[in-house]
């Protein structure tokens, strides 16, 4: 089973964030994706690109279609033909198998 067809967890408060060597194996599946430390947090973070804003400002909509399914919510940075999504879990300020779960719906969701 691909990592998109993953069902996301509920996360509450103490759930475990995926371990650093969890987290390599993982990022193997989004090749695109790198862990970024913003604040002393571990973030999924990747940029997609657009010919244009309203192509740009459609690929945002459509990730917050997809959080607001399961109730996790990225960070989405939408400038002019691109779109930097951050995905992390703020309950346990870290990573959680949830968001590379997302990341991988997310690039789907830019596949042509």
């Amino acid at each position: 089973m691909s990592l998109a067809q993953e069902t996301c967890e509920a996360c509450r408060p103490g759930s475990p964030q995926v371990s650093d060597s969890e987290s390599a194996t993982l990022l193997t599946q989004l090749p695109d994706w790198q862990i970024v430390d913003i604040n002393g947090i571990k973030q999924l973070q990747r940029t997609f690109t657009f010919s244009n804003f309203r192509d740009a400002m459609n690929f945002a909509n459509q990730i917050g279609e997809v959080a607001e399914s399961v109730n996790h919510h990225p960070v989405l940075l939408v400038e002019w033909g691109k779109v930097t999504v951050s995905w992390w879990t703020h309950t346990i300020r870290g990573l959680h198998r949830n968001d590379f779960i997302l990341a991988a719906r997310t690039d789907e969701l830019a596949l042509p």
